[in-house]
């Protein structure tokens, strides 16, 4: 048996190794990433001088969970969470619920870790349980000059500062191999804007990006990380949170989707925290772009685009309602999770998908 990515993961690391200088003309023939890069072009100038969310976009969203037929028996009640955008955040606004496939459900407290839509189906012999919700927000970029943020000393004793420089097992842990990494690259930097520029850079030339086993089976993710030099969103993420709240930076865990024109897909990324500037966000994962300019090079160092869609303000929270059997992720939520009073239904038993329309 192997990895069915492991072919793929091959060619990725290929690239990566090929392209040391990370600024290879790749970025020149990739659509995704001239879309990206005039997207962040605009992001940026509109962020000069300042750093309010900047270029809204509109998007209504279809999500559709399927569960596969007789994967639970008929007549048995399914009950499943859906990925819901969270409300009221600086860069996601104007959350609205347009339908669903039930027209009883609970949408969770957006004070929730994970944002849910929860619903429940009675399963029919022979035909998938179906689950759909469409919905609308507002998504917006925000890109932070982390050159002109002059960050003042933290204040140890706040509850900032405590609850998100603290280490969070089993994944966000301060090993002998994390201290050590995180010292030799940081070395004996005190300003936390430049800890988490050296830390970040460190990952551009070290860690490709490639296809992950489920974070399920994997017992210390940022150690396999480290041991491999490679993972995906999520795995760099944990690694990069790791490191920097041991060097007293604090980070926060953000992740949803991303949700580009053609590129719908699952994503991970975080939040860090300068005293007198507030939460910045950084994407550890996304590449270095194509441009000579070091401020657009850099973007996702200290920003954001607009194509995101904000569901967890952290890991490993309850779900609202509570799930009776161990979630088929235990850290994170993005696909959503389903079960019956016979069991948790891991992945393997349901489909989902991501249709999205973007409005003017």
């Amino acid at each position: 048996m192997f990895f069915r990515r492991t072919v793929s993961n091959l060619l990725l690391l290929k690239k990566f190794y090929e392209d040391k200088d990370l600024l290879s003309d790749d970025g020149e023939k990739d659509p995704e990433m001239i879309f990206r890069l005039k997207h962040t072009q605009e992001a940026y100038k509109l962020s000069e001088g300042k750093s309010d969310p900047v270029l809204p976009v509109n998007v209504n969203i279809a999500y559709t969970i399927t569960v596969h037929p007789d994967a639970v028996p008929e007549g048995e009640t399914v009950r499943c969470w859906m990925p819901w955008p969270k409300s009221n955040l600086p860069r996601q606004k104007k959350v609205k619920l347009l339908s669903t496939s039930n027209p009883e459900y609970i949408i969770s407290p957006d004070s929730a870790i994970h944002s849910t839509l929860y619903m429940e189906e009675k399963a029919k012999k022979g035909v998938p349980t179906t689950f759909r919700i469409t919905f609308s927000y507002e998504s917006s970029a925000q890109h932070f000059n982390l050159a002109g943020i002059k960050a003042a000393p933290y204040n140890m004793d706040s509850e900032i500062y405590k609850k998100y420089t603290a280490q969070q097992p089993p994944q966000i842990v301060f090993t002998g191999d994390v201290n050590r990494m995180a010292d030799s690259i940081a070395g004996n930097e005190a300003d936390p804007t430049e800890i988490a520029r050296k830390l970040y850079m460190w990952f551009k030339a070290n860690i490709p990006w490639t296809g992950a086993l489920e974070y399920s089976i994997i017992p210390y993710i940022p150690g396999y990380v480290l041991e491999n030099r490679r993972g995906d969103c999520g795995m760099q993420t944990l690694l990069y949170m790791s490191m920097l709240r041991y060097k007293g930076v604090p980070v926060r865990w953000q992740s949803g989707w991303m949700i580009p024109p053609g590129s719908e897909n699952l994503h991970d990324w975080c939040e860090i925290y300068f005293e007198g500037t507030g939460w910045i966000p950084s994407d550890v994962s996304y590449d270095l772009q194509n441009s000579e300019m070091k401020e657009l090079r850099e973007y996702f160092l200290s920003g954001i685009d607009s194509y995101r869609m904000i569901v967890n303000a952290g890991l490993a929270g309850n779900l609202y309602p509570a799930k009776q059997y161990m979630r088929s992720e235990p850290y994170d939520f993005q696909r959503g999770e389903a079960e019956w009073k016979g069991g948790n239904l891991y992945f393997d038993k349901w489909d989902y998908d991501i249709k999205t329309e973007y409005l003017k």
